[in-house]
């Protein structure tokens, strides 16, 4: 995937703004969308300002980390936009490669702080672990995968645009997006037990719709995951990686609907902390169980 030859000095393309030329491939292997990129530009920066904007109403955790990870999103799909321009510009590839793996993390943390809230609202007999334990533990599991795949994402972005092979940093990529698979594998399946232990209550209105929403996103980000590892299991030429309707599908798409879904059914206004009359059910559900 050598982006020298063809009569251009390497330093020219890398810092500085060329189309495509033809017989010379960028880092993508493909031109990135114009259109899909102001798109994804104009999604993440009204998500970012509803949550801002909520942020300074409710003062909710929630809103200031999903803030934070659509303005993320928005500077990664900027460096998309960019390229599309300037394909081979070294610059815009690293923005856009080193901030999209990061986003998804700070959405999984908003999940696991409003599942924490949802938790003290019915009662914590109704999940595994205490709802701290979901923040801290998942967290910080997210946040070492995120170092190894940031790790990973420059020494292959750097190979790619020096023409140089990219499978070490790839495989460096790989080690940590399963990394962050399993951990969400694991929480899905502690969210599951919370939901089968909860099915007999009624719980208000504004729960039962910030649990749709957690599915929903959770889901999501699980779909965009699953996706990530099989992309770079296949390799940096692999056709996943070298394919943008899959990662405009898999990887845009989800993680807009991650964070979208909670501009329509925000956690910071629909939860309730206080107990639900439901809890009345308690021994009902215990004998189920």
């Amino acid at each position: 995937m050598s982006i020298s030859g063809g009569g251009y000095a390497r330093g020219d393309l890398l810092n500085g703004c060329h189309e495509l030329v033809p017989g010379l491939s960028s880092a993508y292997g493909y031109v990135p969308s114009l259109a899909a990129g102001i798109v994804f530009d104009l999604i993440f920066a009204a998500a970012g300002i509803y949550h801002i904007v909520r942020s300074v109403q409710k003062k909710k955790a929630t809103s200031y980390i999903l803030a934070i990870a659509a303005y993320i999103e928005l500077v990664g799909w900027i460096g998309r936009t960019w390229s599309s321009k300037c394909a081979y510009n070294k610059i815009a590839f690293l923005l856009q490669i080193t901030t999209l793996v990061v986003a998804p993390i700070f959405v999984a943390a908003a999940i696991y702080v409003a599942l924490g809230s949802l938790i003290k609202a019915v009662g914590q007999q109704y999940s595994v672990i205490r709802p701290k334990v979901y923040l801290w533990l998942f967290l910080v599991v997210d946040v070492v995968s995120l170092l190894i795949q940031a790790g990973g994402g420059g020494l292959a972005s750097g190979a790619a645009n020096k023409g140089k092979d990219t499978k070490p940093g790839a495989n460096l990529m790989v080690a940590g997006i399963i990394f962050q698979l399993v951990s969400m594998t694991a929480f899905c399946i502690l969210f599951a037990i919370f939901l089968w232990r909860t099915r007999h209550l009624v719980l208000l209105k504004g729960q039962q719709l910030v649990v749709y929403a957690m599915t929903i996103s959770v889901v999501a980000v699980y779909i965009r995951c699953i996706y990530r590892t099989i992309e770079l299991l296949q390799g940096w030429d692999g056709e996943l990686m070298s394919t943008e309707g899959y990662f405009i599908g898999l990887d845009g798409a989800c993680i807009a609907i991650a964070i979208g879904i909670f501009c329509i059914f925000d956690p910071a206004v629909l939860l309730n902390i206080e107990k639900t009359p439901s809890n009345t059910y308690s021994d009902e559900l215990n004998m189920d169980e």
